[in-house]
């Protein structure tokens, strides 16, 4: 990649190829701050995004120091772009690692949950749990008993209230409150005020969006 090919990148007719996975970064951390619980780490979208961050960084350390003012221009773009993409991938990261810390112990024990982690949000998981577990041991856990009948077990609610589009025709599109006879028609294109309960396999597929 070079300066001609960012600046036609910018050309008025055309839409520049990292349009849409910052779009996506920013629905993602929407969501991701919207859900209760945490959402299936976005792998292919957080790798292209970083090797596009890479091959930036890369472009303006080799052209620094050039005097055309076309590339100057440019390298001004690039930059505001970096740091935009930058502060969406620091706020979606710091928005799980936030779950992470206050719902440990049910992802850890929760297959189906612990499998929507990354690997290294996986790592600092079970890091983030030992030194919780010292740290309660060695203040005060040693002198309860071992059964006293309280979970220390923090789930997240599913049952509060979120924002919600639908994004897509859906086949099947009656969602259901769970504990309840309640259930609504889900229609392309409209905002709803609901349950997450009531529409979480929805966002899991894709087909309704937080906002």
């Amino acid at each position: 990649m070079d300066i001609d090919d960012l600046l036609q990148e910018l050309d008025d007719n055309q839409v520049p190829s990292g349009t849409r996975d910052i779009a996506d970064l920013t629905q993602s951390w929407i969501a991701e701050r919207s859900a209760p619980e945490i959402l299936p780490f976005q792998t292919a979208l957080l790798e292209r995004l970083m090797e596009r961050i890479r091959q930036q960084i890369e472009l303006v350390e080799t052209q620094t120091g050039n005097l055309d003012p076309k590339t100057n221009f440019c390298l001004i773009l690039i930059q505001t772009e970096l740091e935009r993409v930058k502060f969406l991938v620091r706020s979606y990261l710091r928005a799980r690692i936030h779950k992470i810390d206050k719902h440990s112990i049910y992802i850890l024990t929760t297959p189906s949950i612990r499998g929507r982690l990354s690997p290294p949000e996986l790592s600092y998981l079970k890091s983030h749990l030992g030194l919780l577990n010292s740290h309660f041991l060695a203040s005060f856990l040693r002198g309860f008993p071992e059964h006293w009948g309280i979970s220390m077990v923090e789930e997240p609610d599913l049952d509060g209230a979120v924002f919600c589009k639908v994004v897509k025709d859906i086949e099947d599109n009656i969602a259901r409150i769970p504990g309840t006879d309640a259930e609504f028609k889900l229609t392309k294109g409209d905002v709803y005020v609901v349950r997450y309960s009531a529409v979480r396999e929805f966002i899991l597929r894709g087909e309704v969006e937080l906002i």
